[in-house]
């Protein structure tokens, strides 16, 4: 479990280090009405991670994840990024679901 759900904001994004077989992980989870997505929070171009500010992935619109070292913008529901210097990658999604109001990511056995 990474947070409940009313903490999340709607659109609205949120940041979390959870513990992987392989160590510590950085991810973040989008939502915009009933989708919820999750992330590593790495851009594809340079590895960076992407928030502006704690917990602050999208752009000023809160239509997009927006990498905040280049400006690359990817899609909340699929990490496809639309335009910058990773356009046509994807961030590396993980998987979440919701269970009872609370947000549960799995990570894979790399972590």
């Amino acid at each position: 479990m990474v947070c409940d759900i009313s903490s999340l904001g709607d659109p609205g994004s949120r940041g979390f280090v959870v513990e992987g077989e392989s160590g510590s992980v950085e991810l973040f989870v989008v939502r915009r009405g009933e989708h919820l997505a999750a992330y590593k929070n790495s851009c594809p171009h340079t590895g960076v991670n992407l928030e502006w500010q704690p917990d602050q992935f999208l752009d000023l619109s809160n239509s997009y994840i927006q990498c905040a070292t280049h400006g690359a913008l990817f899609m909340l529901e699929d990490g496809y990024c639309l335009s910058g210097p990773c356009a046509g990658e994807l961030l590396e999604s993980v998987e979440v679901r919701l269970e009872a109001g609370l947000v549960v990511v799995t990570l894979d056995k790399e972590g």
